[in-house]
């Protein structure tokens, strides 16, 4: 479980907040909170007050995957291969397993063909999936998408949830645009002016 208490950072005042396995949706208008909480379960952001517990730990203890609305912001690696690959070899990991690890990544998004690619020859939907890709190939306990899904089109999110789902994080925390994902989620937290309107 991810058990969110007495948090205060900004706008969020969130006292007592409980999220189960599954996939959480977090919605509500811009500026009520949304990033904020999303960057804060990650671990880009410590709170101002409160705590974060992802099964017990702090985010920064534990796996967890970003994509964040620009990924194009957080490219670092100039061919798409090495790009997916970095987490692994930031861990140090056997370059076979490297290579098989994001093989298997790059083929479960449908992405193989862009692994080739530049990062800077890709449009803003490629660039999605390349940062999700990233996000996942270290296996994350926690995965967060913060309104990635603003840059593709509705089939292509779609597809992307398919493909997360096919094997899923323990948690799956985002924020999206599309309706059909809401639905399909297992809980939907509502926020207005930092603090939950609905559950």
């Amino acid at each position: 479980m991810i058990r969110i208490t007495n948090l205060h950072h900004r706008i969020l005042a969130l006292s007592d907040l409980s999220l189960k396995e599954g996939v959480t949706t977090v919605l509500g208008p811009n500026g009520s909170g949304k990033t904020t909480l999303l960057s804060i379960c990650a671990g880009l952001i410590t709170p101002d007050m409160g705590s974060v517990r992802i099964d017990g730990m702090l985010p920064r203890e534990t796996e967890v995957g970003w994509v964040s609305e620009f990924p194009d912001r957080n490219i670092l690696f100039e061919r798409v291969f090495d790009e997916i690959a970095a987490p692994l070899r930031f861990r140090r990991r056997p370059m076979d397993e490297i290579n098989l690890r994001t093989a298997i990544i790059a083929e479960r998004l449908q992405i193989t063909p862009l692994l080739s690619r530049t990062t800077r020859s890709l449009s803003g939907g490629e660039k999605v999936l390349v940062a999700l890709a990233c996000a996942i190939v270290t296996d994350p306990l926690l995965l967060v998408i913060d309104e990635a899904d603003s840059h593709l089109d509705r089939e292509t999110a779609r597809q992307v949830q398919e493909a997360i789902r096919s094997d899923p994080p323990k948690y799956l925390l985002q924020s999206s645009q599309y309706r059909e994902i809401v639905k399909a989620t297992d809980q939907v937290i509502e926020l207005s002016h930092g603090t939950v309107k609905r559950i």
